[in-house]
C-alpha cells in the first residue's frame, strides 16, 4: 500500500519569520525601455519535495523560530523512520532568489508628446531543559510509549517515537513523555494530533542541543519511503499567522501539481505592475479565498538542475576543492582568511566560535563578522585552531549540506514552484503533490510592454497608455499609477480556477476571464485617448495599427496597379 511522507511545517514553538533578500538583476529590455524588474519576495514556510528516482520522497524543511532556543521544540508526524539529516537556510535563499516571480514592464512611445526633444528616461516607481540532567530516552509512559529512533544532528537532538494505538488517549501520552523528557513542547488540543496518530504515524520531535543558540537553526532533511508528498496542516494551524504563505518547491520527472487542491490563475490586471511586490500576496490570497482557501498557483516549472545550480555554484566548488586538499602546515592565517567566502553558509558561525579566541577586547560577534580585520594570513599558529580538523568539520556540517541539497535537484528532471497563502481555519485538508507529464514548463518572468500614446498637448508622464497582459487582457490607464487593484475594482482575483490531475491539462471549475474582460472594457472607457484623436480609436489598442496597415495595402494596391498600366 502505498504511503504518503508526510510532516508538519510549524507546530509547537515554532514561528514563522520574515525573509529579506537582495533583487535579482535587472534584465535587458530588448530595445525598450524597462519601467522595473520586479521579483515578488513571499515571506512564507519553505519546503523542498523530491521524488527521487527509486520512488522514495526526501523532504527538506525550513524551520524558522523567534524566542530562546531552551523554548525551542518542533514536532513532525512522520510515516515511519525517517533518515534526518541537516540542510542549509543559504540553499533556500538562493532558490527562492532564482525562482521568484518576477513582473517585468517594458516602455514603448507611439507618436510625440510635449517636451519629447529630451531623452525619456524611464521612472522609478515602482528546546533544552537544565542542561545538567542526563535524559533518558526510554523513560517513562512505560510500554504506551516506544523510541524509535533518536540522537543528534547538526544542531539538534531529535527523537522518534510511537504510540500504542490501544492506549487510552494517543495524544495526551505522546505530549507527557515528549514533556519529562526535556522537549518543551505545547499541551496541543487532541483534535490536532489525534488524526495522524490515531492513523499509527509516529512522533518525531527536535529540540537544540546543549550550547546551541537559536541562530544555529537551519532546515532539516528527512528520507522517507515511496509514496507522495504531503504536508498534514492540522498540526500548522495552531501557530499559523493570517494568511501565511506556503511556498513548495516539488523536484520529480514531469511538472508537479496539486492533487486534492485546486490550481490558479492570476488575474494579472490586479498586479500593480509598476511596483508588482506590494499587491502580489493580495492577490494570491483573494484567489486562494475564492477557491475555498484551498488553491496553488504555479509559479514556475523549469530544469531542475539548472535551477538547482545555484545553490551550490561551480566557483564554490572549485574554491572548495583548493582549500580541500591543500597543505595549510604552518599557514593558518592564510587559511582563515581563505574560508572567510564560507562565512555566511549555515554553521560557520558556529565552527569558528567554537575554535578561534577573540583578541582582548573584540567579541566573537566582531570577529566572525571580519575575520580578515584581525587576521593579516601571516599567522603560523594561532591557538585552538588546527587546520585538518577545521576543514573536516567544515565538510561535514557546512559543505555537505548544501550539496546534498543540490544533488536533489541534480537528481530530478524537473521543478516546480508552488505558492499559496492559508489561515488556520482554512487548515482543513492536508495538501498532496502529483506528478502530471502532459503539462509544459512555465516562466516565472512575466513580461508586458506599456505603450505610451503621445500627442503634441501632453508630455510622457501624463500621457494615456495600454498594456496587453499575457492573457491578451488589455488595460489603460495614465500618468505613473496602475489604475486597478483590490480595493477599488470588483473583479475576482482568480481568472481560472481548475482542477488538474496526473493527465492532460484538466478542468475548469470557475473560469472568470469573460467577466474580467468586460471589467476592464469597462475601466478602459473612461480612460481619454491622445489629444486629437477620437474615442473610438483610441480606446482600441490596435486600431492605429490596423488603419496604417489598411492604408498601407491600398498604397501598395495602387502603386502596383500604376505598374501596371
Amino acid at each position: 500500500m502505498t504511503i504518503r511522507a508526510l510532516f508538519s511545517l510549524a507546530l509547537g514553538a515554532c514561528v514563522a519569520g520574515a525573509l529579506t533578500l537582495a533583487p535579482a538583476p535587472a534584465s535587458a529590455c530588448g530595445g525598450f525601455f524597462c519601467d522595473n524588474s520586479q521579483p515578488v519576495n513571499q515571506q512564507a514556510e519553505r519546503i523542498i519535495f523530491a521524488e527521487e528516482p527509486d520512488g522514495t520522497v526526501t523532504a527538506v524543511i525550513q524551520i524558522t523560530y523567534a524566542g530562546p532556543a531552551e523554548r525551542f521544540a518542533w514536532m513532525l508526524p512522520v510515516s515511519g523512520s525517517p533518515d534526518i539529516a541537516v540542510s542549509s537556510n543559504a540553499a533556500f535563499d538562493r532558490l527562492q532568489q532564482a525562482s521568484n516571480p518576477t513582473y517585468r514592464m517594458n516602455v514603448e512611445v507611439e507618436g510625440t508628446c510635449r517636451g519629447d526633444d529630451f531623452a525619456f528616461g524611464a521612472p522609478t516607481v515602482g528546546g533544552v531543559v537544565d542542561a545538567g540532567v542526563a535524559v533518558d530516552m526510554g523513560a517513562g509512559g512505560g510500554m504506551e510509549v516506544t523510541v524509535v529512533d533518536e540522537g543528534s544532528v547538526g544542531p539538534y537532538d531529535f527523537v522518534i517515537i510511537s504510540l500504542d494505538p490501544e492506549a487510552e488517549d494517543v495524544v495526551d501520552i505522546a505530549i507527557e513523555w515528549l514533556q519529562d523528557n526535556g522537549f518543551d513542547v505545547p499541551s496541543l488540543g487532541s483534535d490536532v494530533l489525534r488524526p495522524y496518530l490515531e492513523a499509527n504515524m509516529n512522533l518525531l520531535a527536535f529540540r537544540l542541543t546543549k550550547g546551541n543558540s537559536a541562530g544555529a537553526i537551519r532546515p532539516v532533511m528527512l528520507s522517507f519511503g515511496e509514496g507522495l508528498p504531503s504536508i498534514p496542516l492540522r498540526p500548522t494551524a495552531v501557530a499559523a499567522e493570517p494568511d501565511m504563505g506556503i511556498l513548495v518547491w516539488v523536484l520529480g520527472e514531469s511538472r508537479a501539481i496539486p492533487a486534492n487542491y485546486r490550481s490558479l490563475e492570476l488575474n494579472e490586471a490586479l498586479i500593480n505592475w509598476f511596483s508588482p511586490g506590494g499587491t502580489y500576496d493580495d492577490v494570491v490570497t483573494r484567489a486562494a479565498n475564492e477557491a475555498g482557501g484551498q488553491g496553488f498557483v504555479t509559479e514556475m516549472s523549469s530544469s531542475a538542475p539548472e535551477l538547482g545550480a545555484v545553490l551550490w555554484q561551480d566557483w564554490e566548488e572549485i574554491r572548495w576543492n583548493i582549500l580541500r586538499d591543500a597543505d595549510w602546515t604552518g599557514r593558518e592565517g592564510e587559511l582563515l582568511l581563505n574560508i572567510a567566502d564560507f562565512t555566511a553558509l549555515d554553521g560557520m558561525r558556529e565552527l569558528l566560535g567554537a575554535t578561534l579566541t577573540p583578541p582582548p577586547g573584540v567579541t566573537e560577534e566582531q570577529l566572525l563578522a571580519c575575520l580578515f580585520c584581525y587576521f593579516n594570513g601571516s599567522e603560523a599558529d594561532i591557538e585552538g585552531f588546527e587546520p585538518t580538523a577545521c576543514l573536516d568539520a567544515m565538510e561535514e556540517n557546512v559543505i555537505d549540506p548544501i550539496v546534498d541539497t543540490k544533488a536533489l535537484f541534480d537528481r530530478t528532471t524537473i521543478q516546480t514552484r508552488l505558492y499559496t497563502t492559508m489561515s488556520a481555519d482554512e487548515m482543513t485538508m492536508d495538501p498532496v503533490f502529483d506528478f502530471n507529464a502532459d503539462l509544459g514548463s512555465y516562466s516565472n518572468d512575466h513580461v508586458v510592454t506599456r505603450t505610451i500614446e503621445c500627442s503634441p498637448d501632453v508630455n510622457q508622464f501624463d500621457a494615456p497608455w495600454r498594456v496587453e497582459l499575457e492573457s491578451g487582457d488589455v488595460v489603460r490607464g495614465t500618468g505613473q499609477t496602475w489604475p486597478l487593484s483590490l480595493d477599488n475594482s470588483d473583479m475576482p482575483a482568480a481568472a481560472r480556477i481548475s482542477r488538474v490531475g496526473t493527465t492532460g491539462t484538466g478542468e475548469v471549475t470557475v473560469d472568470n476571464t469573460a467577466s474580467i474582460a468586460a471589467s476592464l472594457d469597462a475601466h478602459n472607457d473612461t480612460i481619454p485617448g491622445p489629444a486629437g484623436t477620437d474615442g473610438f480609436c483610441a480606446a482600441s489598442p490596435n486600431a492605429g495599427a490596423a488603419g496604417f496597415g489598411a492604408l498601407g495595402l491600398a498604397m501598395l494596391a495602387l502603386v502596383f496597379r500604376r505598374r501596371r498600366a
